[in-house]
This record gives structure tokens, sequence and C-alpha cells, in this order.
């Protein structure tokens, strides 16, 4: 990726998160919506917290970018991809507790139950879990009924016990019992890979895309996933703290196997380009309309933080 395409990419993620941090602080606010009682203020400040803290937001990203290939409305979509934040930020703020992996960082600052107490980052987590299908059932998702239960289907099956929570329960186990090579697998595409699968599927979703289109997609964003993954855990032998903006190394403290510490940094670097390769192939029929998506997952491949 040569410089200048570096700057407009880079501007075009920042673009997006922008939109959607906004969007997520417009409802996140401590007035009730209909059908709610109260919002408990400091509640919504450790959510804020978890929520408005920077981040690339990839996952919503990749929704707003299928969306926009496939011409899905743009606010629905906007909504979706803010929903789908909501998830995530929720699985970051649990997995950060003590009883998980433990950390003290979070992009750089104190994790939600370092800043305020390990009881309420765990229903902060609960309420951003929540309010992310709220969003997507609600009629300002504007989307005819049976794309927004779809959506809210699939986005329960990526985030349950068959896809993130699943995985993060293996990960868990994984600590005590190293899984070979087909459950390290299976496990980073349930822990990390079922929401950026889900991102991209939705984005097809949502703009209301044929059954082969929507199946494109959604292995378009396995591929990403696995990159995504890939990457992590080669910054995580690679990087230093300051530079995640995390703590480092922490896989290899608990003896957990990856693939990178099954087959070295050099074949995990040439698995990433290969699953770049691939990602660029499945997005050939579009032209250069998918540019977008193709960088993206170079992006991911060789981000540095």
């Amino acid at each position: 990726m040569d410089q200048v395409g570096k700057d407009s990419f880079i501007d075009r993620l920042d673009d997006a998160a922008a939109r959607v941090a906004a969007l997520l602080e417009s409802l996140l606010r401590e007035t009730p919506l209909a059908g709610e009682i109260a919002r408990p203020e400091h509640l919504i400040a450790a959510i804020r917290h978890g929520v408005l803290n920077g981040g690339k937001r990839i996952r919503p990203f990749l929704v707003l970018e299928t969306a926009r290939l496939l011409d899905a409305p743009k606010e629905a979509a906007l909504r979706v991809a803010a929903a789908l934040e909501c998830i995530h930020c929720y699985s970051l703020i649990h997995d950060d507790l003590p009883s998980m992996d433990d950390d003290d960082l979070r992009r750089g600052k104190p994790t939600v139950h370092v800043a305020f107490d390990e009881a309420t980052a765990i229903l902060a987590g609960d309420g951003l879990l929540t309010m992310a299908f709220d969003i997507l059932s609600a009629p300002e998702t504007a989307l005819p009924d049976t794309t927004r239960l779809t959506l809210v289907n699939q986005l329960a099956r990526a985030a349950g016990v068959g896809g993130m929570v699943g995985g993060q329960a293996l990960d868990l186990h994984a600590e005590r019992f190293a899984p070979d090579e087909t459950g390290i697998v299976r496990l980073q595409a349930m822990k990390t890979g079922a929401l950026l699968r889900y991102a991209c599927a939705a984005g097809a979703i949502a703009a209301q895309a044929d059954a082969d289109t929507v199946k494109r997609m959604t292995r378009f964003g396995e591929i990403v996933g696995l990159a995504f993954q890939l990457a992590d855990d080669l910054l995580d032998v690679t990087s230093d703290a300051a530079t995640l903006g995390k703590a480092a190394g922490k896989d290899a403290g608990r003896g957990k196997g990856t693939l990178v510490s099954l087959h070295g940094v050099e074949a995990a670097r040439r698995r990433l380009d290969g699953l770049v390769d691939e990602a660029a192939l499945l997005m050939k029929p579009y032209g250069a309309a998918a540019g977008t998506l193709i960088e993206t997952a170079g992006f991911i491949a060789s981000r540095d933080r």
C-alpha cells in the first residue's frame, strides 16, 4: 500500500470511526428511552469509559464498507455498525476482568474495572450487550422487519455460545489444556473471527443482498478474522505494551498455544500474505468498488497495534 493510498484509506477509516463514535455518544446519554425507568449516572459513565475511548472501529468499518459496496441504506447501516461495536466493547470490558484476562490497560487507558470497580464493569458489559439488540430492533434502524430480525438472530449467534462467548470459554480452557492446531483455529474463529465475519455479512444483509452475495461477504469476513487474529498473535510476540496500549506477551506468559508459537513468525507472515491475496480474489467481481475492503484486509494484516 503506497503512502498516498494509505493516507486516503486511513482518512476513510478515521471518518467512519468518528461517525460511529458520534452515534454511540448520542445513544449513551443519561436520558432514559421510552420503556426505561432511569439510567444510573455511574453506570452510564462506566459504559462511556469503555466505549468512547478511541480505537480503530474495524468491525463497524467493515459493516459500513460492505453496506456501501452493496448499496444498503446509509443511516441504517450506521446503526448496525454501532450495535456491533456495542457487542465488541462489552466483550473487551469483560475480557479485561480479573477473572478473565486480568488486564489493567485498554487502548492506553485504565480498564473499566480499574477506573470504576469490578461489579460496575460487569454491569457495563451487560448493559452494552442488551443495548446492541435494542439498537438493531428499534424502528430507527429503518430496514424491513424481516431484515432486522435476521440481523438480530445472526448477531446473537455470532456473539453467543457458538461464537464469541464460546470462544472465550475455549480460551480460558486452553490455559489448562493446550489445544492442538485444529483447536486453536476453532477457538480463534469463535473468539475473534465471529464478530468480524458478522460485520461483513451484516452489511450484505442490510442491503437485502441475495444468498450468494451474503455467502461471499461472510467468507470475506472469515478471511479477515483469520488475518486479524494472526496479526494479533504476531504483535503479542513482537511488540511491547507502549505500542499496543495493552499488555504484551500475555499469551506466551499464560502458556496459550497460537499458530505463531506452532509455526514461527515467518510462517505466520507468509500465511497473512496468502490471506490478503485470497480476500482480494474474493472481491474481484466488484472491481474498483471493492478497493476499500481489499485495503482493509491488507491493513489488518500489516497493523502494528
